[in-house]
């Protein structure tokens, strides 16, 4: 079963909605009668990562800036950039394939539930397409009266997220970690494992980008997009509070969700790759399962050379100087970590700074964060860094510190 099937049928893109004013909510907070001490320290404590080191401060390396229109003007004031968010998002959405309409009510079958210790987990299948394709998850809610925020979590598999695979417990089990910290979680797989059983993410991808002729990526947004959407339109959720995060894989899944779906409040983006690089191995974005579909050729798996050479949209967006700034620039004004490793060293704040000038244009300081570890899977100290970045963006005031 394909994918999206009918994504080859339809090519009308998607119409979104440019909101300037700060998109990140501003209800009442949720840290109760400490609320004010709360935000505080949590402010206090990630003020730090704000902030490029010493020497890549002010830096852009050689990226195109997002601040000039395709035409080469530049953009001058916020009303412009309402102008060229337009123009940069319809863009994407050209490069990558356009996304059918969302699913207005995603349905969310509860298979089983269990009580565990401080909140309930219901394994659910959550409809991500209009033909009803469901993506396999688990739903954790905590208890005490909501509406709590809550944070979607994508990955390989669930199972991962909420802390009962083999590994990933104390580094990247985002959804039991943070149903424990009273945020209700949406944690899923790769889309398509339920209808083709067995085969691995890498071929689910690759299958789904030859079905709908369309570039991967896209498709996991597009899942995500409808997930935030179930999410919103549950009771027990604050539909104005309700994040991203992800690691590797699922940290290129976040950030590409986040920043083509700006409903969502904030996000994490845990080493992805935010740039491209050839030196690197893991920043694959040429691999037919990410940017590198190809209706007329396959490669080999790799780095590219001139053995194996780029393919699909990642070889024009190379061949034409560009890389994934003008993406990032969609993300503002909403506040994003991203907390890097051995894939986003401190030198990625070059291509950061990009979109701390749009934030900068718009009127809103210290929105674009970044932390780094030796590691490519987080340490202790960098996932306590990842859970109070949304803690403090979707539990406190929400304004700007």
């Amino acid at each position: 079963m394909p994918l999206i099937p009918t994504w080859i049928r339809r090519s009308v893109l998607l119409g979104f909605v440019c909101c300037l004013g700060s998109l990140v909510p501003d209800p009442s907070p949720l840290f109760g009668e400490d609320n004010d001490a709360t935000v505080k320290v949590l402010r206090e404590k990630l003020d730090k990562y704000y902030s490029p080191p010493a020497e890549f401060a002010g830096q852009f390396g050689a990226y195109r800036s997002p601040l000039k229109f395709a035409n080469g003007d530049v953009v001058k004031s916020p009303e412009d950039w309402k102008r060229r968010r337009q123009e940069l998002l319809a863009l994407w959405q050209k490069r990558l394939g356009a996304w059918p309409p969302l699913v207005e009510k995603p349905t969310v079958k509860r298979v089983e539930t269990v009580q565990r210790d401080g909140f309930v987990q219901h394994h659910v299948h959550v409809q991500i397409s209009p033909e009803g394709q469901s993506a396999d998850g688990y739903l954790l809610i905590p208890e005490g009266k909501g509406p709590f925020p809550a944070v979607f979590v994508p990955f390989y598999e669930p199972i991962t997220s909420i802390g009962q695979g083999p590994k990933g417990k104390g580094t990247h089990d985002y959804g039991l970690q943070l149903v424990k910290r009273g945020f209700v979680t949406l944690s899923i797989g790769t889309p398509g494992s339920l209808e083709k059983i067995g085969l691995d993410t890498r071929q689910l991808l690759v299958e789904a980008g030859q079905e709908t002729r369309r570039q991967p990526l896209t498709l996991l947004a597009y899942a995500a997009a409808n997930c935030h959407t179930a999410l919103a339109q549950m009771p027990e959720v604050d539909p104005a509070r309700i994040g991203v995060i992800g690691l590797s894989y699922g940290g290129k899944w976040s950030m590409f969700s986040s920043c083509l779906h700006d409903k969502f409040a904030c996000a994490v983006w845990s080493d992805p790759g935010v740039v491209f690089d050839e030196k690197n191995g893991n920043c694959n974005y040429w691999e037919p399962w990410y940017l590198g579909y190809d209706p007329q050729t396959k490669r080999k798996p790799g780095i590219p050379s001139d053995a194996n050479p780029r393919t699909g949209l990642y070889k024009d967006l190379v061949d034409a100087g560009d890389d994934l700034i003008e993406l990032h620039a969609l993300m503002a004004p909403r506040p994003v970590l991203i907390s890097g490793g051995t894939e986003d060293p401190p030198r990625n704040w070059k291509a950061l700074n990009h979109l701390v000038a749009v934030n900068s244009l718009l009127g809103h300081e210290k929105r674009v964060a970044m932390t780094a570890r030796p590691s490519h899977i987080p340490t202790p100290e960098a996932l306590e860094i990842e859970l109070e970045f949304l803690e403090f963006w979707l539990k406190g005031s929400n304004k700007t510190p």
